[in-house]
C-alpha cells in the first residue's frame, strides 16, 4: 500500500489537534494544576518536605498519591486501547473515537473548575478521566500519521505536530498566566484563577479538536466479517498478531524494547517535573510556570533540530544522542539545590531542547520501521500500550521510591537507570540495522 503525503490543509488539520490537546499537557499536567494540587493538599508551610493527605482511610504523601492516580489512568488506557483500536480498524471510524475521547477529556478538564481542598476524591477522579481522554485520543491521532504522510516525510510531519502543540499550548498558558498572576484585576482569588484555567483548557481542547476532525480524512475499514464479540476481543488478538510479526523484525523489536525503558524516564520527568520543583526544590509557583514556558518555547526548535539530526545521521543515532543527553539532565536534576530558581531555569532550557524531539522522533521512527498495512491503528495501539505500561512502571517506581526514602531525588536516580538500559538496547538495535543494510547492499 503506497502512501503519498496529503495536502497541506490535511497536514495542518492533523497538527491542529496537537495545538488543542497540548493545552491539557501544559496546564493540567505540567504547570497550574500540579501547583494547585500541591497547594490544596499541603499544610501551607514551605519547610515541610513531604505533605500528607488521607484518602479512603489511608495516609499518602501527597505527591506520591498524585503519581499513583496518573498510573491508574495509564493502566486503564493500556487496557482499553487494544479493544478500541480493533473496533476502529474494523469499522474505519477512528474519527468518531477521536471525537469521543476529545470530548471526554476536555469535559473532565472543565469539571476541575469545581475541585478544591474539600473534595480530593472528585479532583483525582477528574484528573484520571482527563488523562484517559487525552492519551486514548492519541492512539487514534497518532495512527493517522502513516495514512497522511509518506515515509520520507514522517519525521517532518511528526515534528510539525509537536511544534504546533507547543505553540498552541503556550498561547493558552499565557492567557491563564494573566489570570493567575493578576487575580485582583478580575476580582477573583488565585485559587479561582487556577480553576478558571482548567475550564479554559477544556474549551480550548474541544474547540480546536473539532477543527482538526473536519479536516482529517475518513479511514478505510480493514474489511472482513466479524461478530461484535469477535471485534471486541479482536484488539488483544491483533496485539498478539502484531507481536508475532514484530518477532520477525528484530530491528523494530529492539527499538520497542529500548523505547519501553527510555520512555519511562521521559514521560515520568514530564509528569512529575512541576511537583518535583514545587515540593523538593521549593520553587515558587510563578517561577515554575515560567520554567515550563521556557521548556515549551525551546521545545519547538528542539523538535526540528533533532528531526534534522536524524536526517543527516539516522533515526537511531539521533535517538542515542538524545537519550545520552537525558541521562546527563537527570543527574543535573538530582543535584539541583533547594530554592535554586535560576539553576531550575537552566535545566528547563536543556530539557525543553530534547523533550519534544525525542517524542516526535520516537513516533516517526516507529512509523518508518512498521510494515505497510491497513491496520495502522493496531500497530499504533501496540506502540501505545508499550508506552503506557512503561509510564505506569515509571510513575509507580517514582512514587514508591519517594514514599520509601522520603525524597523525590532518589526517585530521579531510578530514572537514570531506565535511560541507560534504553540506550544500551537502542545501540544494539542500531548495530543490527547497520548489518542488515550492509547485507542488502552486498
Amino acid at each position: 500500500m503506497s502512501v503519498t503525503t496529503a495536502s497541506k490543509k490535511v497536514i495542518n488539520g492533523w497538527a491542529m489537534y496537537d495545538w488543542g490537546n497540548s493545552a491539557y499537557n501544559l496546564v493540567i499536567t505540567s504547570t497550574i494544576f500540579p501547583a494547585y494540587y500541591e497547594a490544596v493538599t499541603g499544610d501551607g508551610n514551605d519547610q515541610t518536605l513531604n505533605d500528607t493527605v488521607t484518602l479512603f482511610g489511608r495516609e499518602y504523601v501527597n505527591t506520591a498519591l498524585y503519581n499513583y492516580a496518573l498510573a491508574i489512568a495509564f493502566i486503564v488506557v493500556a487496557l482499553l486501547s487494544p479493544i478500541l483500536s480493533s473496533i476502529a480498524d474494523y469499522k474505519g471510524n477512528k474519527k468518531q473515537f477521536l471525537f469521543f475521547f476529545c470530548t471526554l477529556g476536555s469535559a473532565a478538564c472543565s469539571a476541575l473548575y469545581f475541585y478544591d481542598k474539600t473534595n480530593l476524591a472528585f479532583g483525582l477522579a477528574c484528573l484520571i478521566i482527563a488523562c484517559i481522554g487525552f492519551w486514548s485520543s492519541l492512539v487514534f491521532y497518532n495512527s493517522f500519521l502513516p495514512e497522511i504522510a509518506a515515509p520520507e516525510d514522517r519525521d517532518k510531519v511528526s515534528a510539525k505536530g509537536f511544534a504546533m502543540g507547543y505553540i498552541g499550548s503556550m498561547i493558552l498558558q499565557v492567557i491563564c498566566f494573566v489570570f493567575v498572576l493578576s487575580p485582583d484585576t478580575f476580582g477573583i482569588t488565585v485559587g479561582k484563577a487556577s480553576q478558571l484555567s482548567f475550564l479554559l483548557v477544556g474549551i480550548w481542547w474541544w474547540g480546536f479538536g473539532q477543527l482538526a476532525l473536519k479536516r482529517l480524512p475518513k479511514s478505510v475499514p480493514a474489511g472482513g466479517t466479524r461478530s461484535n464479540k469477535e471485534v471486541l476481543a479482536g484488539g488483544y488478538k491483533e496485539l498478539n498478531k502484531v507481536w508475532k510479526q514484530i518477532q520477525t523484525m528484530p530491528v523494530l523489536k529492539r527499538f520497542l524494547f529500548s523505547f519501553f525503558f527510555y520512555n519511562m524516564g521521559v514521560q515520568t520527568v514530564m509528569l512529575v517535573a512541576t511537583l518535583y520543583g514545587k515540593s523538593e526544590l521549593n520553587i515558587p509557583t510563578m517561577n515554575l510556570i515560567i520554567a515550563i514556558l521556557i521548556i515549551q518555547f525551546i521545545a519547538i526548535p528542539g523538535a526540528y533540530t533533532i528531526a534534522w539530526l536524524s536526517k543527516i545521521t539516522s533515526n537511531f543515532k539521533a535517538l542515542m544522542v538524545t537519550i545520552a543527553f537525558w541521562i546527563v539532565l537527570c543527574v543535573i536534576g538530582y543535584t539541583l539545590p533547594r530554592n535554586g530558581i535560576y539553576e531550575f531555569y537552566g535545566l528547563a532550557v536543556l530539557v525543553g531542547f530534547v523533550m519534544g524531539g525525542i517524542q516526535a522522533l520516537s513516533r516517526s521512527t516507529y512509523a518508518k520501521l512498521m510494515p505497510e498495512t491497513k491496520d495502522t491503528t493496531s500497530y499504533f495501539s501496540f506502540y501505545d500500550v508499550t508506552e503506557k505500561i512503561s509510564i505506569v512502571v515509571g510513575m509507580f517506581s517514582f512514587g514508591y521510591i519517594n514514599e520509601l526514602s522520603g525524597s523525590q531525588r532518589n526517585s530521579v536516580l531510578v530514572l537514570v537507570i531506565f535511560f541507560v538500559i534504553g540506550l544500551l538496547i537502542l545501540f544494539s538495535g542500531a548495530k543490527l540495522q547497520s548489518k542488515q543494510k550492509a547485507h542488502e547492499t552486498a
